[in-house]
């Protein structure tokens, strides 16, 4: 029984001296882990902001900047383990990486794919943030692109999260990248009217709403077809993306104003 108890105090003992070595490693390493968590939580604010202003493009500079984040947390976690003297458990982390990746990446074999094409599509650019997209059915407005998915908001106000995988492997439509935006719509003029004059009529009211290019691409009248004697016209016009203040719903019901309103006086004055 006495040596049992010895035993006992013998195993106290290696454990309260193992613990008064650790202690000063764990002191020094737990404010080294905040330090870092804290110091890459400035450098993203910080690199994003400052990438913002020396890139054009938003999405890829928040992706940077969450990127020099996590190194920087990976760094301070080293860090913290070579000083607590885990060293050796490092290297077995960093040896058993390639099997760990193995398993992990087949287990969240989706997650990997939106990642990877998230990164894909931070650096290949096909959409910045404001740009109005087409990707399967869905279309709307850019708002975010983060590592997982992408967030459209569509006209109708609601917020979709598409995952970056599904767009990459669809075809993507940019409707705005270039910042000129087309519309048209359908015509049919009154029976026995003069096209040139009608045409004209067209042209000059659309040009006359607020949002209309007038000089880079101006609007336009093209014969779509004959029906019954009646002309069939598409009338086209573009608006700039970039300079437009107003909705293009509101530009569009002012064009079909415009153009009802000039086709009437046209009329009258016959």
């Amino acid at each position: 029984m006495e040596k049992f108890l010895n035993d006992i105090a013998l195993e106290f003992r290696e454990y309260y001296e193992w613990l008064v070595q650790l202690t000063p490693r764990v002191m020094i390493a737990l404010p080294v882990m905040v330090i870092s968590w804290l110091l890459a939580r400035q450098i993203r604010r910080f690199s994003d902001g400052r990438l913002k202003r020396q890139m054009e493009d938003p999405l890829l500079a928040e992706f940077l900047a969450a990127m020099i984040r996590v190194v920087v947390i990976i760094a301070g976690m080293l860090l913290s383990f070579k000083l607590l003297g885990m060293s050796g458990a490092v290297a077995s982390i960093l040896a058993g990486a390639g099997i760990s990746a193995f398993i992990i990446g087949f287990a969240l074999r989706d997650i990997g794919e939106n990642f990877l094409a998230g990164i894909l599509m931070a650096f290949k650019r096909p959409f910045r943030v404001g740009d109005f997209v087409e990707t399967g059915p869905i279309r709307g407005e850019v708002v975010a692109l983060s590592i997982r998915d992408t967030q459209l908001k569509t006209p109708d106000g609601k917020d979709v999260y598409i995952p970056n995988a599904a767009i990459i492997k669809n075809p993507l439509i940019n409707y705005t990248i270039d910042g000129f935006l087309r519309f048209d719509f359908a015509l049919t003029l009154p029976e026995g009217s003069d096209y040139a004059v009608m045409a004209g009529a067209i042209e000059h009211a659309a040009s006359g709403v607020n949002g209309v290019l007038k000089k880079q691409r101006r609007p336009s009248v093209n014969i779509s077809g004959i029906a019954s004697g009646k002309l069939e016209v598409t009338v086209s016009y573009w608006i700039d993306t970039f300079t437009t203040k107003g909705s293009t719903e509101k530009i569009k019901s002012d064009v079909l104003l415009a153009v009802h309103g000039a086709l009437q006086a046209v009329q009258k004055a016959e």
